[in-house]
């Protein structure tokens, strides 16, 4: 799964804790944690909610592209 890994790169390159991700984007930090060691997927809401708050794509985030 490519998503968890992309979370996790946007997340420590905007320098963002995973409390504070999962603030702004309405989970507990134990959904980030999961979804970065690849243990469940966002549900498609998520995703879309991931992509608005890091400015990319649902694309990117799914590794069907490599372009933000």
């Amino acid at each position: 799964m490519i998503i968890g890994k992309r979370i996790k790169e946007l997340r420590i390159e905007r320098g963002l804790s995973l409390q504070k991700l999962a603030n702004e984007i309405g989970v507990d930090k134990h959904a980030i944690i999961f979804w970065e060691n690849e243990t469940n997927e966002p549900k498609a809401n998520y995703i879309v909610k991931l992509a608005k708050y890091f400015d990319v794509s649902t694309d990117y985030l799914l590794g069907l592209t490599d372009n933000y």
